[in-house]
Parts: structure tokens; sequence; C-alpha cells
């Protein structure tokens, strides 16, 4: 029969981080990092990016795991440094897929549906990183998009191809880094992704394009229209649609294996209209096949699925059986 800690140790490699931190001192009383690291990897697990890089114990987190979770950290003030998620998408991307994966092998698709509704609405930032040299900071965008001419931003304006939320949001990340922190953190809670969205739109649908653009160097725009127009095809594919179905969208469902893998093969179909969405159809071993893959093609650079939660349980499966001398863990 299996002992105790042959059970906790079972709850790490499943990635049960909050059963675990809950059980281990009833059998480990000893084993005081525990907790602690179990509470840290739970953060990562439900994507709770504003805390990522909150305060933990510093002898429970090693120094590389903290530094990779802060990566994907979203800065809760505007002249919060490191500027984690802000500097770059790439990182979150990949602990997103990590996620994807895990929720797939436990079976718990509705928040399986909620990282994939995620990956869809900051799509279109990933597609502009190259170019913008970061990941849609408030803080650092290009003076182009307030040019003579653009109407980027310009509430009412009725040439414009933006939503009335779009036209919102996009004028307020103008001004935003110039708010207080909690300005900041409501722009982010409710407006950041609707820009991600109007950015998109401004290069791949624009049916009047004003001079907001004009800013990226000629070469690069088809691609990045390419690379956007996938984004906004992503987010609108019936696999992304499928969330309307689960508790956590507007219905009481919550999808079938079976109807992810058949909205996902409808989805491929979908993207697969030119060299960038074309990526979605490789088998690359993912249990969503070709999703890391197009990710990458978005990006324009790899993006492989994160080791980050696969390493917080390895380290609490070493803590289960270190030898504890003096009720510290050597």
């Amino acid at each position: 029969m299996n002992s105790p800690l042959d059970l906790l140790t079972e709850l790490a490699r499943r990635y049960a981080f909050a059963d675990l931190g809950a059980l281990a001192p009833q059998v480990v009383p000893e084993a005081v990092l525990i907790p602690a690291l179990c509470e840290f990897g739970q953060r990562l697990l439900t994507l709770d990016a504003e805390d990522f890089a909150a305060e933990v114990d510093h002898k429970a987190v090693r120094g590389d795991l903290r530094r990779r979770a802060r990566d994907c950290h979203m800065p809760q003030t505007p002249r919060e440094q490191p500027r984690g998620a802000l500097a770059s998408l790439r990182p979150a991307y990949g602990l997103l897929l990590e996620v994807i994966r895990i929720r797939w092998e436990r079976r718990e698709l509705s928040s399986m549906m909620a990282a994939l509704h995620i990956a869809g609405e900051y799509l279109p930032l990933l597609a502009f990183e190259p170019v913008l040299g970061h990941s849609g900071d408030p803080a650092r965008w290009p003076e182009g998009l307030r040019a003579e001419g653009s109407r980027f931003g310009v509430i009412g304006d009725r040439d414009c191809d933006h939503t009335k939320s779009e036209k919102s949001a996009a004028e307020r990340t103008l001004r935003v880094a110039h708010e207080p922190p909690e300005g900041w953190r409501a722009y982010f809670d409710r407006q950041h992704s609707q820009l991600a969205g109007a950015l998109a739109t401004c290069v791949a649908r624009c049916r009047r394009p004003c001079t907001a653009m004009d800013w990226i160097p000629e070469g690069e725009r088809e691609t990045l229209a390419v690379r956007c127009k996938v984004a906004l095809t992503f987010a609108d594919t019936p696999l992304v649609r499928l969330r309307h179905a689960a508790p956590v969208g507007h219905g009481f469902g919550v999808p079938s294996p079976e109807e992810v893998l058949d909205a996902w093969t409808r989805s491929r179909a979908h993207l697969d209209k030119n060299g960038v969405g074309n990526r979605a159809t490789r088998d690359d071993g993912f249990p969503l096949p070709g999703l890391p893959s197009l990710f990458g093609a978005v990006a324009g650079a790899p993006i492989p699925p994160a080791t980050l939660l696969a390493d917080v349980a390895g380290e609490l499966v070493r803590l289960l059986g270190v030898p504890v001398t003096h009720g510290r863990h050597l």
C-alpha cells in the first residue's frame, strides 16, 4: 500500500499544489518550505500574473524559479522594474502552453479553455513585439501613434475601424503611464486586451488607414499584417469559441476532450490560409498539435512550452525526499 509520503509525491507530480500545500504539514510537519513553494506553484498554475512577483520565502523558492516567474509577471505600477511580460510576452506564452498541457492531462478543460482565451486575447501583442521592441508597454509607445493625421485613440472619429471599446482603450493607453498605480492596474484589468485587438485591426483590417502605423518600416508591414491577421483569426476559431460553452463563459456545459480536439481540427483549417497560419497544421507533439508552432510563427521566434511548473514540481519531490535535521531541510 502506498505510504502518505508516496501520495504526497504523486500530488506534486500531478501539479496538485493546493492540495499538497494543505496536506504536507500533517504528514511531514518538519517540511516547512513546502507550503510556500506550493503557493508559488499554484499562482503559476492559475495564471495569476499580477502576483507572480509577490513576496515569497526565498528559502522555499529558488532564485532561478523566481526570476523565470518574474519574466511572466505583469508590472503593477507604471515604473516597476523589471518590466516582465511588458518587455516580452514570449516567456508568458511558454507558461501558457505548459498550463494548457497540464490542464489537458488533468482533464481540467474549463481551466484549459480559459488559458486558451487569454492566449487569444493577447496574441496580437506577441505579433507586434518584433517591431515594437517590447510587448505593448504603455510607457514605451512609439511617438508615431500620435503622428499628424493619426486617428489612433481619437474618440468619436467615424473613419476609424476600431470599436467603441477599442477606441477607449487606445485613448487610455497613450496616457495611462502617467496615472497613479490604481489607474494603471484598472487599465490592465479592463482595457489592455482591447488595445491588443485595436493594434491588430490597424495593420490587418483597417479599411481607411491613417498615419498611426507609418512608424513601422515599410519592409516589415506586410509580414506584421499577416501575423496580426492570424492572431485575430485564432481568437475567433471554433476552439476559442468553445469557452462560451464552459462555466467560465456564458453557459453551464464543459466541452469533452473529443469536442476540444474536433474544434481544434476545424480551427487548424480556418488558420491554414497563409504561411503563418499553416504552422498550426504541424505535428509538434503538443496535445493540441501545432499550437506551439502557431504561437512561434505569430511571434516570429520559437516559443516552446515552458518547464517552470515541472521544475516547481520536481523541487517539491526533492523536498519531500530530503532528510530533515533540526526541523529544517538540508
